[in-house]
């Protein structure tokens, strides 16, 4: 299973202001990349602070939500066939408090080879200190927040390989990193 974290950032390195931010300073080039390649891959997961930023599944890819919310997770038979996830009525949406690895080998029973995982802060950490990210890709924002989230919780570190990199519209720059695991 190739792990994919997709995530723009600023020039300092963050990826929104605070929990809250909407993505809308990301640009349209991003925004399509995003679709493209989570539409390619069929799923995504989240965490539950950007699911609600977010505010509904994105059509056409399995959704998949962490959180330890237990109000957003009942006992339920889903198409992961896990006892503590919950299938939203809107299809296409789970809820789950399941760890990263416990996820992946789920998908990867039901067919999956490729997941987008979409932040935030501390589920890029959960799958970092596991050591289940393949690959980074970043589309590098011309701003600087200042004070916000960043990629990563502080305390993590990791070796990068450039894959790849290019422009991306007028002001974006998109870069493929490998994780050397």
């Amino acid at each position: 299973m190739k792990v994919i974290l997709l995530m723009a950032i600023t020039l300092d390195g963050k990826i929104a202001k605070d929990s809250d931010h909407f993505p809308d300073w990301t640009g349209k080039e991003d925004k399509k990349l995003f679709v493209k390649l989570t539409k390619e891959a069929g799923v995504l997961i989240m965490g539950s602070r950007t699911y609600d930023t977010i505010g509904k599944p994105l059509p056409e890819r399995l959704n998949i939500v962490m959180t330890r919310d237990k109000k957003r997770i009942n006992e339920s038979n889903v198409p992961l066939k896990v006892e503590t996830d919950r299938e939203s009525d809107r299809g296409g949406l789970i809820f789950t408090d399941s760890t990263p690895q416990e996820i992946l080998t789920r998908l990867e029973a039901k067919g999956f080879t490729k997941v987008v995982l979409a932040g935030g802060t501390q589920i890029n950490s959960l799958f970092l200190q596991e050591r289940l990210i393949d690959e980074l890709h970043v589309t590098i924002s011309p701003l600087i927040f200042g004070k916000g989230l960043g990629l990563f919780a502080d305390d993590l570190s990791c070796d990068l390989q450039l894959q790849s990199c290019e422009r991306l519209g007028e002001d974006l720059i998109y870069a493929i990193y490998n994780i050397i695991k």
